[in-house]
């Protein structure tokens, strides 16, 4: 049983879904994004020496467990995947280079795009742990979500996850997205089993999410001490 059927086109009998826009929505181009504390550039090998130095913050490697890469065995070896990791075509990434810091920190990607049906996903998401849990991060996240709801105009935005990845749960929750379900034993990621969970955030949802993080992001919500005055999400 599907716990929140779509609603139909009215009339329709056999039930169909409703009439969309189907004008396929633009590729996302590899361009930056500046915000407020950080910005995003195109990632390139160039930035493996400056997240080599981010990741030596995370001694125990514990901020590469729920990917399928990392952690690397040294900058050159970060160089060697970071060449292949944006050469591929079904992704768009962008290294994250914090204001406070200078330097890029992290790196995000939109991938899974299908311009037909209208459809994107913010993934394959690693932040050091300098910049985890930061103003920061969150805004890195929000340039790329509202890039694609607002400058795109995509219908449908998802976020995936390890099912065991409870920061990951918390922080699609807190950035407005619903939960759809898991996929179980779905993948085998370094030797592991996973199971995904799905979260989406659709076009109709978006300005309200949307106001919610930008209002968050905002420095009246922010003291002299840099700590938010009050929690994102619901």
């Amino acid at each position: 049983m599907i716990l929140h059927p779509p609603s139909p086109e009215p009339g329709s009998n056999p039930p169909v879904g409703a009439k969309v826009d189907t004008l396929p929505r633009p590729l996302p181009a590899r361009i930056a994004h500046k915000g407020h504390q950080v910005d995003l550039e195109p990632l390139h090998a160039r930035h493996a020496a400056e997240l080599w130095q981010a990741a030596q913050s995370d001694a125990s490697g514990a901020s590469w467990t729920y990917l399928g890469y990392g952690p690397f065995a040294d900058a050159s070896a970060m160089r060697g995947f970071l060449g292949g990791f944006v050469a591929a075509h079904d992704r768009y990434a962008w290294a994250v280079r914090p204001h406070r810091t200078g330097t890029a920190d992290g790196w995000l990607t939109l991938m899974e795009v299908h311009p037909g049906d209208a459809a994107i996903e913010l993934g394959n998401i690693w932040f050091s742990p300098r910049m985890q849990r930061s103003r920061a991060a969150t805004e890195a996240m929000y340039l790329l979500m509202r890039h694609a709801m607002e400058d795109l105009g995509y219908r449908r935005l998802t976020w995936k996850c390890n099912a065991l990845n409870e920061p990951s749960i918390r922080a699609a929750q807190r950035l407005g997205f619903t939960y759809e379900g898991t996929l179980r034993n779905v993948l085998v990621t370094k030797g592991r089993s996973r199971s995904t969970a799905w979260f989406s955030i659709l076009a109709d949802e978006w300005p309200a999410a949307g106001a919610r993080i930008a209002a968050w992001l905002d420095d009246t919500n922010f003291g002299p001490d840099g700590v938010a005055k009050r929690r994102l999400g619901a």
